[in-house]
């Protein structure tokens, strides 16, 4: 690398010039030995759009997360701006499998996707993103109106604007919700003919326990002739899933620690992220990833009203990310109320895309 900079002529960026990005990824990592220290607490880059106007029952649900025994954060708040745009970068790394093992699923059965679903239906997109997932099923699908949900109500309103002019036949809505709280649809979206889309194995960030209430849910939304299209991470190899979420590049570990930046900006704490280091395993007999901010030393965090002290080695549990073998989880869409459960995997089996509808 200190050849490059010579030959090129390029001096590396100073610590104040690099973006939020970066920055991120310096921290994943860690200082480097004799670095001075420094802080990012602040939500410098937030527009003002993208900082959530938390509830006092929020606020309290958040404080008593930190303040538990075993501390927790709910895995909400990895999607400020940023962090949107983190988890789209990881969905490009060599490591993460998901995206693209998901999309060659597609790419190879989307005609018989397609037949089992129909033309013309509301295409409800639960934790849209980007909402590329969708948009590339929009020439197949032919839906009649696009709703796209998202918590991250800026970034979601970008990309469903550049869908608008690429589709401007399909009715498009943008639905800044938590879904956390429970999906709750406006008016304006027709009951008839809802095809639910929750793609990435998102389910799997609920327990097994939430994961059956929240498909109950939606085959509540789904009336008399609505589906379901989902995709789901199945068990297999520990090292392949240990890679996936703590990349070499870092960018996992950006967007873990994200999240205590965020909670800095809604809660005003001081969490200094230089403080942290990313934590992230697979558990075999939980069948499930674990991903922690852990403390490099011990450490005080103050907010207005609040102290917490974490010894070296104390976590915050961050994420849960549960994997299924496919007939455990075909049963529970089953159980959920669905039928006609149709599945499609890539040829490895490691990752599967299910459509199910009501009757």
């Amino acid at each position: 690398m200190q050849a490059k900079q010579q030959r090129t002529g390029l001096r590396p960026a100073s610590p104040q010039r690099k973006n939020g990005f970066a920055r991120l990824l310096d921290f994943g990592r860690g200082a480097a030995p004799g670095e001075p220290r420094r802080r990012l607490t602040d939500a410098s880059h937030l527009r003002a759009g993208d900082i959530p106007r938390i509830s006092a029952a929020e606020r309290e649900n958040l404080v008593a997360g930190l303040m538990a025994p075993a501390a927790r954060l709910s895995s909400k708040y990895f999607y400020d701006a940023l962090g949107s745009h983190l988890f789209d970068a990881i969905t490009r790394l060599p490591e993460y499998y998901p995206t693209r093992t998901e999309a060659a699923i597609f790419a190879r059965h989307i005609g018989g996707i397609s037949a089992a679903i129909g033309t013309g239906a509301t295409l409800v997109d639960l934790g849209a993103g980007n909402c590329q997932k969708a948009g590339s099923l929009f020439g197949a699908l032919q839906p009649a109106q696009y709703v796209a949900v998202d918590i991250s109500e800026a970034y979601l309103r970008d990309a469903v604007d550049y869908l608008r002019h690429r589709h401007p036949g399909i009715a498009m809505t943008a639905l800044g919700l938590d879904l956390s709280k429970g999906l709750e649809l406006p008016d304006s979206v027709p009951a008839q003919r809802r095809l639910f889309f929750y793609p990435g194995s998102s389910i799997g960030n609920f327990t097994p326990e939430e994961a059956a209430q929240f498909l109950a849910g939606l085959r509540n939304q789904c009336g008399d002739d609505g589906g379901l299209l989902i995709g789901v991470d199945l068990v297999k190899p520990k090292a392949i899933i240990d890679a996936a979420y703590d990349d070499t590049l870092g960018v996992t570990a950006a967007f873990n620690l994200n999240a205590l930046n965020h909670v800095n900006a809604v809660l005003g704490s001081d969490f200094d992220l230089r403080d942290w280091r990313h934590c992230a395993f697979f558990d075999p007999e939980l069948s499930r990833v674990e991903m922690h901010a852990e403390t490099r030393l011990d450490v005080e965090v103050r907010w207005p009203g609040g102290v917490r002290r974490f010894e070296a080695g104390e976590r915050i549990h961050t994420e849960n990310s549960y994997k299924y073998r496919l007939e455990e989880f075909n049963l529970m869409l089953q159980r959920a109320g669905f039928r006609n459960v149709q599945s499609w995997t890539d040829q490895r089996n490691w990752f599967a895309v299910c459509h199910a509808s009501v009757r």
